[in-house]
């Protein structure tokens, strides 16, 4: 007698449409699944009563509730075959799907598609998924593309695309309409702006206020918002110019055909002021808080990265040093950091700012997000990013670090979720936390005394002083060879007779050395003073030891 085959059947729905139906898209994948399975029950097909559907996501995501409790069933030995209508519905990304097979041939599982029949067991069938999920994959591209494109269009002539509802408006089939009681609030947070130009007393007097955020109420009848205003969620609507009567798409704003809460001149003036204070704080000195990111570095062995100064020519200079090196100074620690403060600070607004500036990011961190709500948290997350460039203060930025692991080549920044959610006005858990690790490359390029952190995979620094100084050791030794003195040399070059013999021996570097010179390749330790001051094997196969 045949095993029994124990079959679930997944279904799928990409929006939440037509899901209120008594009979809708999920009922009609679930009656032709279970058609197929009767078909097959001389091959002892057995039904499990168990449900996995999904309404209302999207395929190009493996965040979805049903379809995790599927995998989970299916690693326990619960289930013995997967039944889709179409392929699609399990996934439309083939990374994802490619990850999904090695599940199921991981525990002997297979899977069936009704409409579509093929054998994965052999190489043309794999060959024939592949086809078919990339065409799905294709699909959805496309598909996206469209959408965004008549997005942009209708932003174009001044139609508001949904989303979330701003504060003040409520929604009017494509466009909105004030909502009195809530512009109320708006307006008071303009004039508080107004009155004070600093949105730290403008929270301080709107807690006072008692004033609370958009309330609202899901389909499942959660309720969301009616909170007190983060310093964040006051930024955005200050900058936000649906509340002068316009539309943003990315950096661009037109004319809307809602009514504004805030004449469009008082709104202008706002983002100037706005703009002058933030060119007036990235110009102080922050006393209160030399190194904001104290307490959130650490080394790859744990040890906690603390802040420490020197001064030079009466300069006060910053450092991270790992805290070994002042917790204990009788022992020498070679392993132990020590990193110019602002070079490693800039290196991470630099990681942060390129990570959650991606067009992916968003679809990564808001699983299921829907694409007419992209646009308004684009327009938050660029609020967040602008924060990150070369001029703004690390106080301005550090709170979005939760912790930063720094390691020889790499590293690895762990952002904060509560302090990104809050300024897209979510809830932490809506956040997928996978998407909010960053891993960056970085080296370090020692020059005598000074050390240069450079991110990521940029092209190699050429060390111009050695190159040079190697040049000048070949010509000055050829010019030996036939017969010049070092004391002519050095008269010559307005140098010291001594200075000359240190450079002359760069001459006997090994093509190898000389060819990661000019390449910009040489560990970043070799410089023309570790040479000249430590020296080097004058035999080539001996020199090679220095690259390792």
């Amino acid at each position: 007698m045949k095993p029994k085959i124990r079959c679930a059947i997944y279904t799928r729905k990409s929006s939440e449409d037509g899901l209120e139906q008594e009979f809708n898209s999920l009922d009609a994948q679930r009656e032709a699944c279970t058609a197929y399975i009767t078909s097959q029950k001389a091959e002892c097909w057995v039904l499990l009563p168990e449900a996995y559907d999904d309404g209302g996501i999207s395929g190009g995501t493996l965040k979805r509730p049903a379809l995790q409790r599927l995998l989970t069933d299916l690693d326990e030995g619960r289930v013995d075959q997967i039944v889709v209508y179409k392929i699609d519905r399990l996934s439309r990304s083939l990374a994802d799907f490619a990850k999904i097979v090695d599940r199921l041939d991981g525990v002997g599982a297979s899977f069936v598609s009704v409409t579509q029949s093929f054998n994965t067991a052999t190489s043309m069938g794999r060959l024939t998924l592949n086809m078919l999920l990339s065409f799905a994959q294709f699909e959805r591209e496309v598909t996206a593309e469209r959408i965004r494109d008549k997005i942009a269009a209708s932003k174009r002539r001044g139609l508001w695309m949904g989303g979330n509802v701003p504060l003040g408006y409520d929604p009017d089939g494509r466009s909105l309409i004030i909502k009195e009681s809530e512009a109320k609030t708006v307006r008071v947070l303009y004039d508080l702006y107004r009155e004070h130009g600093n949105i730290r007393l403008v929270k301080e007097r709107a807690d006072g206020l008692n004033l609370r955020s958009k309330q609202t109420v899901t389909a499942a009848g959660v309720t969301r918002g009616g909170t007190v205003f983060d310093r964040g969620h006051i930024h955005h609507i200050l900058t936000n110019p649906i509340y002068a009567g316009r539309i943003r798409h990315h950096k661009n704003i037109y004319e809307g055909l809602h009514e504004p809460i805030i004449d469009p001149e008082m709104w202008d003036q706002v983002q100037r002021r706005l703009m002058e204070n933030h060119a007036r704080v990235r110009g102080e000195k922050n006393a209160a808080h030399p190194s904001p990111l104290a307490g959130k570095l650490f080394d790859e062995t744990g040890d906690r990265l603390t802040p420490s100064h020197s001064s030079k020519n009466g300069k006060r200079l910053r450092y991270y040093i790992s805290r070994r090196l002042v917790t204990d100074r009788s022992v020498n620690h070679p392993d132990a950091w020590r990193l110019p403060a602002p070079q490693l600070e800039a290196a991470i607004a630099k990681a942060v700012g390129e990570h959650v500036s991606a067009p992916g990011f968003l679809p990564r961190t808001i699983p299921g997000i829907k694409a007419t709500d992209v646009d308004q948290f684009r327009q938050r997350m660029d609020t967040l990013a602008s924060n990150l460039n070369a001029k703004s203060t690390v106080s301005s930025w550090a709170d979005l670090i939760a912790k930063t692991i720094i390691e020889p080549g790499s590293l690895a920044i762990s952002l904060n979720a509560q302090v990104i959610a809050d300024h897209l006005g979510l809830k932490a858990d809506r956040l997928e936390s996978d998407a909010l690790q960053i891993t960056a490359a970085f080296r370090l390029r020692r020059r005598g005394v000074e050390t240069k952190i450079i991110l990521g995979s940029s092209p190699p620094e050429i060390d111009q002083i050695l190159t040079r100084n190697i040049a000048s050791g070949i010509g000055w030794y050829t010019a030996i060879r036939n017969g010049t003195t070092f004391e002519e040399i050095a008269a010559r070059e307005g140098s010291s007779v001594r200075r000359i013999q240190a450079v002359t021996n760069l001459a006997f570097l090994s093509p190898t050395m000389i060819e990661r010179a000019v390449n910009g390749t040489l560990p970043h330790h070799i410089t023309t003073d570790y040479l000249l001051k430590k020296g080097f094997p004058s035999d080539w196969a001996q020199q090679g030891d220095l690259l390792t």
